[in-house]
């Protein structure tokens, strides 16, 4: 029954086989010109700046004067009665990211050649345990050249001012043509 609709709708088959392509772009042309995602949901709110100033003016004006007029003239203005010192916030102490280094790195493939084992040792020099730290490999061929990111958070804590060694960490698949991986932190968390 489809079929026969769709037949008598085009008529002719050389009809119905010029309608598939134009459907066909007029498609791909629809589809690009939608909007890309949004990017709203995650990006989370500017981060305030540390230090606040605070200001007290006051208009200082003549009593002939009208108020009007004071203002419209700005030779006449006062300077501000009393400025008041800036207000600091206390500042935040330093991002647990900055006090954890990778000291030692190396990897290799496993699953038949197509996973990212990575070895490494964190070395946490904070006053404070860090956990969730985050890692970011670049993987290149033997030119230099770049191929793959892949990234892999460590559920793990590492206490104050140690170190501790992960073995075989699976940081995700990789290409065939990757002959090298440089590893980085991205973030990690205070505990």
């Amino acid at each position: 029954m489809a079929m026969m609709i769709a037949g008598r709708s085009f008529g002719a088959p050389q009809a119905r086989l010029l309608a598939l392509p134009a459907i066909a772009i007029a498609g791909c042309a629809i589809w690009m010109m939608l909007p890309g995602p949004s990017d709203a949901e995650g990006n989370a709110a500017a981060e305030p700046s540390p230090t606040i100033y605070a200001q007290n003016v006051s208009l200082v004006e003549d009593g002939a004067a009208p108020a009007a007029s004071s203002l419209a003239n700005p030779d006449q203005m006062a300077t501000p009665a009393a400025v008041t010192a800036p207000l600091s916030i206390a500042p935040e102490s330093k991002s647990p990211i900055e006090g954890l280094r990778i000291s030692s790195q190396s990897w290799r493939r496993g699953g038949l050649g197509s996973k990212a084992l990575v070895t490494f040792t964190l070395r946490n020099a904070n006053d404070y345990p860090v956990k969730d730290v985050e890692i970011a490999c670049a993987f290149t061929r033997r030119d230099g050249s770049h191929l793959t990111d892949r990234r892999r958070v460590i559920p793990d804590t590492v206490n104050t001012r140690s170190r501790k060694h992960y073995s075989g960490v699976l940081v995700g698949f990789v290409n065939v043509n990757a002959n090298k991986a440089k590893c980085a932190l991205v973030t990690a968390s205070r505990t």
